[in-house]
């Protein structure tokens, strides 16, 4: 006998008081307070309004299969995000280019709750790992073609980014390269310094303190400690300006974002190292391995799933934190965010918000199947 599931029916209050709110904003440009404007005020609306309730209303029931559940919620996604473009292509009129079209908090509580259950849907689902990978891609596949489809073109964001095209393209090429190159300059020196501690315990503890001291001063903080340290090296040293060392830019973000990424690294490098079994280790040597060679072969390869963690964790830190790169001229995404706070222009936030948001959700994603993968090959 079918009854009712718990996550489901949160689920459906979430997506109901969502069609109860309304679904977007229209306002006369882009920094006044506008009026919101509910799903049922569109043309259809009504009857998308009920078509969504009755799946909310029906995903409630727990005897509900979890392919028809996903296929539900990806469904309700889809749906409430093209309603969105409807919205704005009906309320804009046409020629007008200081008209704005928001998303209001009918729209976002509409995307948690489908997203919500169709996260419920890939859990009771249970996929293998290639099943996994082929949701992602299909997730990314889906939202790039809503987005070269033109359906959202008359969405605040959009018009906000159609205006800004090559700035957008700079500035995400400048957020990327602040996440990866932190993280690749993390990896070089965290990896080391794990092997090292791990190899001489006496050094464990004073390693670790430091690192630990400097993971907990606020991002906005170290950050600010940069300008005046590396502007002072780049007017007292001879070269170092030249070399790119300065106390606003890329330089300062960089290092302030490698020092953020140094624990994780460096701790999840001795944990994957600690734990690898004594008897494995005594076995390598004993069958005359070196102890460079059971290192390499043995004890890091043992470790990778750890190690792919860390990476994880870095990557996911780093894209956040790279917003913060805005205030102090070190580019990226957060550009846009503190370019649109100064100008109380909520689309602008949202420009630099929203695509920091999906690239962190994919590189999880993805990396948390990378260390899936690896723990199988371990085992």
């Amino acid at each position: 006998m079918a009854r009712l599931s718990p996550p489901a029916l949160l689920f459906a209050v979430i997506g109901l008081a969502g069609l109860a709110l309304p679904l977007a904003q229209f306002k006369p440009n882009r920094i006044v307070p506008g009026d919101g404007v509910g799903l049922a005020a569109l043309p259809g609306g009504i009857g998308a309004m009920l078509a969504l309730g009755a799946v909310l209303a029906a995903a409630c029931w727990s005897g509900w299969p979890a392919a028809l559940r996903l296929a539900a919620a990806v469904g309700g996604l889809v749906a409430a995000t093209l309603s969105l473009g409807a919205a704005a292509a009906h309320l804009v009129p046409q020629g007008n280019m200081l008209a704005r079209v928001s998303p209001s908090g009918g729209f976002w509580l509409l995307l948690l709750a489908f997203g919500l259950m169709g996260a419920d849907g890939v859990n009771r689902l249970r996929p293998g790992l290639a099943g996994r990978w082929l949701m992602l891609a299909g997730a990314v596949a889906l939202a790039a073609a809503i987005l070269a489809s033109g359906a959202l073109d008359g969405v605040s964001v959009m018009r906000e980014y159609a205006t800004r095209r090559d700035l957008f393209e700079r500035e995400a090429q400048a957020h990327l390269a602040l996440a990866f190159g932190s993280l690749g300059l993390a990896l070089l020196v965290g990896i080391p310094a794990g092997i090292a501690i791990f190899q001489a315990p006496r050094l464990r503890g004073p390693v670790l303190g430091v690192l630990n001291i400097l993971q907990t001063i606020p991002s906005l903080a170290l950050f600010g400690i940069m300008i005046p340290i590396f502007g002072w090296i780049a007017a007292t040293l001879p070269g170092a300006a030249q070399m790119g060392v300065s106390g606003i830019g890329v330089f300062p973000a960089l290092v302030a974002l490698f020092l953020y990424s140094l624990l994780p690294v460096v701790s999840n490098t001795l944990a994957g190292l600690s734990g690898v079994p004594a008897a494995t280790r005594d076995a390598a040597l004993g069958l005359g391995m070196t102890r460079a060679q059971l290192l390499v072969q043995v004890l890091i390869p043992l470790a990778l799933p750890v190690l792919l963690a860390a990476v994880r964790i870095v990557l996911v830190q780093n894209i956040g934190l790279a917003v913060i790169a805005g205030l102090i001229g070190g580019g990226g995404f957060g550009t846009f965010v503190f370019q649109g706070l100064n100008q109380t222009a909520m689309d602008l936030v949202l420009l630099g918000a929203l695509p920091t948001i999906a690239l962190a959700l994919v590189a999880g994603i993805a990396l948390d199947l990378l260390v899936q993968g690896a723990r199988r090959g371990a085992a």
